[in-house]
């Protein structure tokens, strides 16, 4: 799942709405238990649905829903799964991150702890480049979502790659070949400037020297790059590349966060920066905020003003005006205006409050 699959989903509205949440396993003893899960969470959910409207009503939506829950392939489930059904769509994604156990009929899809989760997990762009197929995935930890679409995968088709290399007296192939493969490399660069516009996400390389010179000296993306492996990849699947890349994750995101401490302090010092999470959620109301830092298990209800601008503490969730987790929201908040949101161990921002913004002016 990615923004562009939140957005989709968001933008469906008309009761009823249908959303099934689970947590699922990616190893046996226990991922027995997720088909019956599955079977018992669409029971209840055809038993509500059947409380309020007529079978012959419900049923397009019924079909939907049997259909894609026979679509599931539990070889494949992750750390938790989503089901999204109407009388008109069906959907259902995998999730590298657990989720409770929840079934929701409303106006609109449940995608908020989606959103949140997606939100606190390292996420990534992937390039496996190679010129009989370039694929790109998406990372979320250590997992890889083959991304099919916007041209991808992408095949070399020109000469050098499928295309024989013209032949003749006095023809440099190799200057030939070069210059056709810098060519398939700038189309592979365009294509993922267009998926990644929406999602700037850190870009990791996988691939042969040959090829990983060629693309960097072609990418107009170099201000996402965030680390690269040496190596032929072809017939590595997302499963076994995500494992082999998980360290290099790792590593690229520490380099990040100190480099986001050193940035913090001279904004600090240059007055460009705000602490605590009352101020940090009046500079987001105000878009001022370019960057977010904040404790990887900071969770804090508050109490919204009139205005929506002001935050107050408060102990315990509940109540209309109370925000189950203001942090969870001024994560959204900032990434909505065009900000960048980045979580740190616990006590790395002890001296902010745990919560940090530096703004853009």
């Amino acid at each position: 799942m990615n923004r562009h699959d939140i957005s989709l989903l968001q933008a469906i509205q008309g009761y009823p709405a249908l959303s099934i949440l689970l947590p699922t396993h990616r190893t046996s003893p226990d991922n027995r238990q997720d088909p019956i899960r599955v079977k018992n969470l669409t029971a209840e959910a055809v038993d509500r649905l059947l409380q309020e409207f007529s079978k012959r009503e419900a049923q397009p939506l019924l079909d939907n829903l049997d259909a894609i829950v026979r679509d599931i392939d539990y070889r494949y489930a992750l750390d938790g799964l989503a089901i999204y059904v109407n009388k008109d769509f069906a959907r259902k994604f995998y999730l590298p991150f657990s989720i409770a156990e929840r079934v929701i009929l409303d106006e609109t899809f449940a995608t908020r702890d989606l959103v949140m989760a997606m939100n606190r997990s390292p996420r990534y762009w992937v390039l496996a480049l190679s010129e009989k197929s370039t694929r790109l995935f998406e990372g979320a930890h250590d997992t890889l979502v083959e991304i099919t679409g916007h041209g991808f995968p992408m095949v070399h088709t020109g000469p050098g790659g499928e295309s024989a290399l013209p032949g003749g007296f006095g023809v440099n192939k190799s200057a030939y070949r070069d210059e056709y493969t810098r060519k398939f490399f700038r189309e592979v660069d365009a294509a993922f400037g267009e998926v990644a516009k929406s999602d700037p996400l850190p870009l990791l390389l996988v691939g042969v020297d040959r090829h990983l010179a060629f693309f960097n000296e072609m990418t107009r993306h170099g201000s996402l790059l965030a680390g690269s492996m040496q190596g032929n990849y072809d017939a590595t699947s997302a499963h076994d590349l995500g494992k082999l890349l998980w360290p290099l994750v790792l590593e690229a995101k520490e380099t990040r966060r100190q480099e986001l401490l050193q940035e913090l302090d001279a904004a600090v010092g240059a007055q460009r920066s705000s602490s605590t999470l009352g101020e940090a959620w009046l500079q987001a109301q105000m878009g001022r905020v370019a960057t977010l830092l904040v404790e990887e298990s900071y969770h804090q209800p508050a109490r919204l003003s009139e205005s929506g601008m002001l935050l107050t503490l408060v102990d315990e969730v509940g109540g209309l005006d109370v925000v189950d987790d203001a942090v969870d929201d001024l994560v959204e908040v900032v990434l909505q205006k065009g900000g960048q949101a980045f979580f740190f161990d616990d006590g790395a921002l002890a001296q902010h409050g745990r919560v940090a913004v530096i703004l853009r002016y």
